[in-house]
């Protein structure tokens, strides 16, 4: 049971990245499931991915080098995903002489490090996995350790397999045989569930009772936290893959508002206000993080500020979805307590997360009707509300072509009104910079404006440089695809540089502006824009006929 490898962890084994190797192997007294997880810094998401299905975690040492910063790393994030026992294996103790000085001093530092943390249970083991000292049998070389081996450890820890509380199953299923017969599918996540128990469905609030608790093996008569089960109901309701069902008079808290902890795990900087794609079980839907609180220095567990989340970054955020989710908090369920966030460009996994309460004010706010609708306000007005978006860099000729078609709406009595970047700066706007994160903030704010405006009826031009396709994106998402027209004013640099009708790209090149599209900082032209605007090669009067004739007003 020789680890090759700085960190490993031993649980159950399920999904996991290609950098956890799992080995399965038994003893006469326990069967293993090893996680083999590289302890470098860039593999981290691996060491997220096994620790959150692990009962015990390893942490390997080399006693020569002592307690590196990511071992701490490793150690804190096992603790925040919920694993209560590990072991600090204090290997290659034949090079250190098998020392118990050595031992002691990596002992001390550790338990200073690790009370911090919370475990259940904490060992440290001095051994030599290369000579099989204290592995498997009790070294003769290190008489001065008192404490069981490795595998004698591994083999009499207790394990708690069922999680405590009420009833919770996550629908992977649902299945309508005929018009009087209804089941779902699912692993019970927590709790256990009998025939004859009332079952709800959350959100809905659907209720019907238990037939009969089927699974592989046959009926049933009970089913606990880990089994795969379907479930027949005696009457039919509406429950489909991604619902939560609960006992009836249990219900598991719903909000659209959480605060939680996010491990960051991509290149691209996590940033606050950029729309993500977020999984909880088998519920999926469109989230933001709205704040973020403070980083966490994994090796010191000091807090820090910050306004963006880095590659490997532990942070506390407030999180927004765009609807209500079930949840239960991680500490009591990782199956609806734990989340993924994804790249809609990509679909790649940016974080992972574990949610710790729903926030009040995610629970109060209510959607407030109003007897005057968008519609009755298009019909006084005429004319139906769009959201026009100018996107280009600075000097392309953006307000320049917003005001000139403005004009012509306002000559045909439409009713419009330009949100303009430097306008909006010097107002609601006027607390945020040019960094990356305020850039997102603006458009974010900008695209919540324009989305009222709309709603009120007018015909709302925007011109805004709007660098970031993810920022575009979510004001797209936000107006509706249906309302929303995009304009990419293509201009080439050097053409804006020659016009430079504010002088921008003169500080830049000198210095005097650190975050300056096109020079310092990118520009993302649009991939799919509705109309592109090449002003090299069209009047202002044509830019603006072909966008009037595009309106079909």
């Amino acid at each position: 049971m020789a680890p090759s490898v700085e960190d490993f962890t031993v649980g159950r084994a399920q999904s996991a990245p290609m950098d956890v190797v799992y080995q399965f192997f038994a003893t006469p007294c326990r069967s293993f499931v090893a996680g083999d997880c590289p302890g470098h810094e860039q593999y981290l998401t691996s060491t997220v991915a096994a620790a959150s299905t692990t009962d015990v975690m390893v942490l390997v040492i080399d006693a020569r080098r002592g307690l590196l910063a990511h071992t701490r790393t490793h150690a804190y994030l096992a603790s925040i995903l919920g694993v209560r026992r590990v072991v600090l294996a204090v290997n290659k103790m034949d090079l250190a002489g098998f020392d118990e000085t050595v031992f002691e001093r990596i002992c001390s530092t550790w338990s200073v490090f690790v009370e911090q943390l919370g475990f259940d249970e904490v060992v440290t083991i001095p051994l030599s996995a290369r000579c099989g000292d204290n592995v498997h049998g009790r070294s003769t070389r290190m008489p001065w350790y008192e404490g069981p081996t490795l595998q004698g450890y591994l083999e009499s820890t207790h394990i708690e397999r069922h999680a405590l509380g009420n009833f919770v199953l996550p629908v992977q299923l649902a299945n309508y045989t005929t018009s009087a017969f209804c089941s779902v599918s699912g692993t019970v996540a927590r709790g256990c569930i009998r025939p004859g128990d009332e079952v709800r469905v959350m959100l809905s609030g659907k209720c019907a009772h238990v037939s009969e608790i089927i699974t592989f093996d046959g009926i049933r008569e009970q089913a606990r936290a880990g089994d795969a089960i379907t479930l027949a109901l005696d009457r039919q309701i509406e429950v489909s893959r991604g619902d939560v069902l609960t006992m009836s008079s249990s219900p598991v808290e719903t909000t659209d508002h959480f605060n939680a902890t996010i491990i960051w795990m991509h290149d691209e900087a996590g940033l606050a206000g950029r729309n993500y794609d977020l999984k909880l079980g088998g519920q999926s839907t469109s989230a933001c993080i709205t704040t973020i609180k403070h980083r966490v220095d994994a090796n010191t567990l000091a807090r820090e500020p910050s306004r963006e989340l880095a590659l490997n970054d532990v942070a506390i955020c407030n999180i927004a979805t765009s609807r209500p989710l079930a949840f239960i908090p991680y500490d009591q369920s990782a199956t609806l307590g734990g989340f993924i966030l994804i790249d809609y460009f990509s679909r790649k996994t940016v974080a992972a997360g574990l949610f710790h309460y729903g926030l009040r004010r995610g629970k109060n706010l209510r959607h407030q009707p109003f007897c005057v609708t968008r519609e009755s306000r298009e019909r006084l007005n005429g004319h139906r509300g769009r959201v026009i978006w100018f996107t280009g860099l600075s000097g392309s000729g953006k307000s320049t072509i917003a005001n000139a078609l403005e004009k012509k709406l306002h000559s045909q009595g439409k009713r419009t009104y330009i949100l303009d970047g430097d306008n909006i700066r010097q107002g609601i706007n006027k607390d945020l910079g040019f960094t990356e994160p305020d850039r997102v903030e603006n458009i974010r704010r900008v695209a919540e404006v324009a989305r009222l405006m709309m709603d009120a009826g007018l015909v709302v031009i925007s011109a805004f440089i709007s660098p970031f396709r993810k920022e575009r994106s979510l004001a797209q998402q936000l107006v509706g695809t249906e309302n929303f027209l995009e304009v990419y004013i293509k201009t080439p640099l050097a053409v804006c540089e020659q016009r430079d009708p504010k002088g921008l790209y003169r500080k830049a090149r000198s210095g005097q502006i650190p975050n300056m599209t096109g020079v310092n900082s990118p520009y993302e032209e649009p991939q799919r824009p509705d109309f592109v605007i090449e002003t090299t090669e069209l009047s202002v009067d044509e830019c603006v006929n072909i966008l009037v004739g595009a309106l079909n007003y």
